[in-house]
């Protein structure tokens, strides 16, 4: 299929949209590698600086559907903007902060703006872009999530060390500004959208409190059990607010549609077996291995610098070939992967754990540009907004699941990982990888059992008269 050449425009459309995809990412990775400088900062103990973290990636869990929703009522540029403008401020507010409260608060209200960054910049792909051009797109902001992803811990490392650590915060002023003034200048004024669509209130106010106890649950221990069985009452009620809603926060027959359902559950998935590879990676290296530091270092940054520099080819290939060849293949490659790190064997040393996180970092680029084109290409474009921030919370839930959920198998079978002598380690990350194979396994059932619904439903349509 020929590809239309992108405008000057165009060109400078989809750099705003790589900003706004790369600020919130590399914001959600950049103050983990400066927690202990911050507990110093603010005498505060690790348990307590955590919440730096885990109040922003609340916030984005918690607000990015219901502010995806809100942008294709009100305007997904316009939103956008505020936004934008949002997570500026508060990075500005981070960077002053006089306290340890005052931060973790800032940080919340920075992960508002996180929130809808995220959910509306895939979004407006389509008002950027011709559709010829829209895998390559996707491509790129695949490359700067997973850039901003990899350059958080050792750019915020880098910045504490030689400026200090509000500088880890002010840097998003000057860029901040800088996305504003290009997304205001280049991306599309949005439609007329006729009479303003009316926004659910309650459904909005109930999902909230519903990712609320499910993130919570993943992140406290001691109050797991309570706050499952909540978030599972409230998943209840949403449903049956959303079914008597006016103007749903989601429409439920959406997810009558298998490629969506397909497509949200896979990313589910594959970010939690992606996260895995975040979460046993340091211990086997450290521990299994007895790695330095700083090769540990150098040695995770393997995986997502790979998912970042294949973003774009993965997708021209999605472009060339199409998503639903793609993710099949995609996933079929990240469950090999798996499979051969379940069955690693220390005397391989490094190299031997390198080459199979190759494969699934390779697999994972190809996978996150196929996948959110194939679920973008059949979306109305009143309903962009949502399902792009249905795709955002699909990941994010895939991530905090994969770090509570898949740490929780490695810890059961390594015993203490700060403590478990080398074999306990080895043998743990081989029993959870070959859960995560099973779950990619699992994965690749479901997008085959798509692919054969749609080929027969066109099949259908062809013998039709």
């Amino acid at each position: 299929m020929p590809r239309d050449p992108l405008s000057t425009p165009a060109r400078w459309a989809l750099t705003s949209l790589a900003l706004s995809m790369l600020m919130p990412s590399l914001d959600t990775s950049i103050a983990n590698a400066g927690l202990p400088i911050l507990a110093t900062a603010f005498e505060a103990t690790f348990q307590q600086v955590q919440w730096i973290v885990l109040a922003y990636l609340l916030a984005i869990t918690t607000l990015i559907v219901s502010v995806g929703r809100l942008g294709d009522g009100f305007g997904r540029r316009r939103l956008l903007l505020i936004g934008i403008g949002i997570f500026t401020g508060a990075s500005l507010a981070c960077a002053l902060a006089p306290g340890l409260g005052w931060l973790i608060g800032a940080r919340a209200v920075q992960g508002v703006g996180a929130a809808i960054m995220f959910a509306l910049t895939v979004a407006l792909v389509a008002d950027a872009v011709p559709k010829t051009r829209a895998g390559s797109a996707m491509g790129v902001l695949a490359t700067m999530s997973a850039t901003g992803t990899t350059l958080g811990p050792s750019l915020g490392g880098l910045l504490m060390a030689h400026v200090g650590w509000q500088a880890i915060f002010l840097l998003n002023v000057p860029l901040g500004l800088l996305n504003a003034w290009l997304v205001y200048r280049y991306l599309p004024a949005d439609r007329p959208a006729g009479p303003r669509l009316a926004f659910d209130y309650p459904g909005s106010a109930m999902l909230v409190l519903t990712l609320a106890a499910y993130a919570l649950a993943m992140t406290l221990e001691g109050l797991m059990l309570p706050l499952l069985l909540a978030s599972l009452g409230g998943a209840g009620l949403f449903f049956m607010i959303e079914k008597k809603a006016k103007a749903p926060l989601i429409r439920l027959p959406l997810f009558a549609d298998r490629r969506l359902s397909s497509g949200l559950a896979l990313t589910l998935l594959v970010t939690t077996v992606m996260m895995t590879t975040l979460v046993v990676g340091p211990f086997y290296l450290s521990r299994g291995l007895g790695l330095s530091s700083a090769v540990v270092g150098l040695a995770l940054s393997v995986g997502p610098l790979l998912s970042a520099f294949g973003g774009v080819p993965a997708g021209r290939l999605v472009d060339r070939f199409g998503a639903r060849r793609i993710v099949p293949g995609a996933l079929f490659a990240m469950a090999c992967g798996c499979a051969l790190l379940a069955l690693l064997p220390m005397s391989l040393g490094l190299p031997g754990y390198l080459l199979p996180i190759t494969v699934v970092a390779i697999s994972y680029a190809l996978f996150q540009a196929a996948n959110n084109t194939g679920l973008m290409a059949g979306v109305r474009q009143e309903q962009r907004g949502v399902v792009s921030a249905m795709l955002g919370l699909a990941r994010n839930l895939g991530l905090i699941s994969g770090a509570a959920v898949m740490g929780a198998v490695f810890a059961l079978t390594a015993g203490d990982p700060t403590q478990a002598p080398a074999t306990a380690i080895a043998s743990g990350l081989h029993i959870t990888f070959g859960v995560a194979s099973a779950l990619m396994l699992t994965a690749l059932i479901i997008s085959r059992a798509e692919i054969k619904l749609w080929e027969r439903q066109r099949a259908d349509s062809t013998c039709s008269p």
